[in-house]
C-alpha cells in the first residue's frame, strides 16, 4: 500500500477532504522523522514503536579484492510493532 493509498482510504473512512488527510499523513512523518534523528522513540499504543537502533563499527571482507574494510559504527532506524499489532497480523 502507498501513501496516495493510505490517504485514500482514510479520507474515506473519516469522510475528510484528500487534501486534509494528506496534510496530516505528511505532517505524522515529518514528527516521527524529527523525533528519531533526535533518537527520541516515538511510542503508538497498539501499533508500535519508531525507535532508534545503535550499530557497533564491524569489520566486512570485500571478496572481489581480497581486502577488510572497517564500517564505522551508525544509527538506524527501526520499527517494533505492539503485540496487539503482532497477533492480528497472526491471524
Amino acid at each position: 500500500m502507498t501513501k496516495a493509498e493510505v490517504v485514500s482510504e482514510v479520507a474515506k473512512a473519516t469522510g475528510v477532504e484528500k487534501s486534509t488527510v494528506q496534510a496530516v499523513v505528511e505532517s505524522f512523518m515529518d514528527t516521527v522523522k524529527d523525533s528519531v534523528s533526535k533518537e527520541e522513540p516515538v511510542y503508538l499504543r497498539g501499533f508500535g514503536s519508531f525507535i532508534v537502533k545503535h550499530r557497533a563499527e564491524k569489520t566486512a571482507r570485500n571478496i572481489t579484492k581480497n581486502t577488510t574494510l572497517t564500517i564505522p559504527a551508525h544509527n538506524i532506524p527501526a520499527f517494533k510493532p505492539a503485540k496487539a499489532f503482532l497477533n492480528e497480523v497472526k491471524k
